[in-house]
């Protein structure tokens, strides 16, 4: 066979492959996503797929498709997980701005857009570049966005830097602070300075959608260290007078992490919280250690409408935890929010990952987790009450089934 002969049998092949990881894409991202009965309870339902993986990143932003530098059609840039999106509705589409892992251990943001929020989503064609501070961002991650009432969307995330004040020999220590953008449109961003507060280390800041008091109001998590919570932790609440130059004197602690809870380690604020007629309902996560480590899941809570810092609804317990194969994964055991998205018809999306790897979603509708919400008890914080509670439950339903004629019903005792 002569060179020019296989020149071009190696270019049909290249075609070839690559026309076979077009298919492929497009089959995953056209995906039709149907309901589970997985789970035993009816708060919310969940879906068979996550709505994104890895494999849901374009091949475009992990291969390189020029035959001449990449002969193979190998991966050069891999993606390592998709999880921890923000969530917003624009322009008739649900917009999640995802936390993409690179398999160098960068994290990014790329937009992923879908008309009915539940499948077929799929990526913009570039992923998102944050305009830089003096002090670049080492890693950038956990999006909220907030459709302000100043006009302007906002985006709160996790900017991480190394540690100057740590000894020479440790390479791990970071300093994590409030990074914020804003945007109008989903494609030009403008970077503000970063939020400051007392805190030494500060994640998981949600800003508010409406003016307090002709204030910007944040939803904060002061923090001693990167990772313990040392005096600090728990979801606070602080005012600043502007977003060009952030900064909060004071924050309000108004949902503190307690012991032997759901969020006895730690405790944050997670979707930006959603305005009902019976209060400001948030989703946020909570952390405990067990022996195999620590426990993230996602429960719930209201505050007032008046005054938003103020907790008038708090379930015990979680709302969602790691289940199944959720529980598998770059950090196994973990469920963490931080975007859901009301619909005109009710219907609340809620967009969790799981383990740090990949994103699902929970669907419910306001009716009912404000049921939830309103009417669960709150955690007694003692066994024996525990027990009274739950007790007092069974005595009521006792009474309800005595009443009721179908036999059937009686194996319910």
């Amino acid at each position: 066979m002569s060179r020019k002969s296989c020149q071009e049998k190696d270019a049909k092949l290249f075609i070839a492959k690559l026309e076979a990881i077009a298919n492929d894409y497009e089959e995953l991202v056209s995906k039709k996503n149907r309901t589970c009965t997985c789970r035993k309870h009816n708060w919310y339902e969940t879906f068979r797929n996550p709505v994104l993986t890895r494999d849901h990143v374009p091949p475009s932003w992990r291969y390189d498709f020029n035959p001449e530098t990449n002969p193979l059609l190998l991966e050069r840039l891999s993606i390592n997980a998709v999880f921890n999106p923000g969530a917003i509705e624009f322009d008739g589409k649900v917009c999640l701005v995802c936390r993409i892992e690179g398999a160098d251990r960068k994290s990014f943001f790329g937009i992923a857009e879908s008309k009915n929020g539940i499948d077929k989503f799929k990526f913009r064609t570039r992923p998102i570049l944050i305009p830089q501070t003096d002090e670049p961002d080492t890693n950038v991650y956990d999006m909220r966005l907030t459709k302000h009432e100043d006009g302007w969307i906002y985006g709160t995330f996790c900017t991480e830097r190394k540690d100057k004040s740590a000894s020479q020999f440790d390479s791990s220590s970071a300093i994590a602070q409030c990074g914020i953008v804003r945007t109008k449109d989903l494609d030009s961003w403008e970077r503000l300075p970063d939020l400051k507060t007392k805190s030494p280390q500060q994640r998981n800041v949600v800003l508010h959608p409406e003016f307090v008091n002709g204030k910007y109001a944040f939803y904060t998590r002061p923090q001693d260290g990167f990772i313990s919570t040392g005096s600090g932790g728990g979801i606070a609440w602080g005012l600043s007078d502007s977003m060009s130059g952030a900064k909060i004197d004071d924050e309000l602690v108004m949902d503190e992490r307690i012991y032997h809870t759901i969020k006895e380690v730690k405790n944050g604020a997670g979707a930006v919280p959603i305005k009902t007629d019976k209060g400001w309902l948030h989703i946020a996560h909570g952390v405990r250690n067990t022996a195999a480590g620590l426990r993230y899941v996602v429960y719930v809570f209201l505050c007032s409408l008046e005054e938003p810092w103020k907790l008038i609804a708090s379930p015990g317990g979680y709302f969602i935890a790691p289940f199944g194969t959720e529980r598998i994964g770059d950090v196994s055991n973990v469920i963490f929010c931080n975007g859901a998205v009301l619909r005109q018809n009710g219907e609340l999306l809620i967009y969790y990952a799981s383990s740090d790897t990949r994103i699902h979603l929970a669907r419910t509708n306001l009716q009912t987790i404000l049921d939830y919400a309103i009417n669960t008890p709150q955690d007694p914080l003692f066994s024996s009450e525990c027990v009274k509670q739950r007790i007092g439950l069974i005595e009521n339903n006792l009474i309800f089934l005595q009443k009721c004629a179908s036999k059937k019903l009686k194996n319910l005792a």
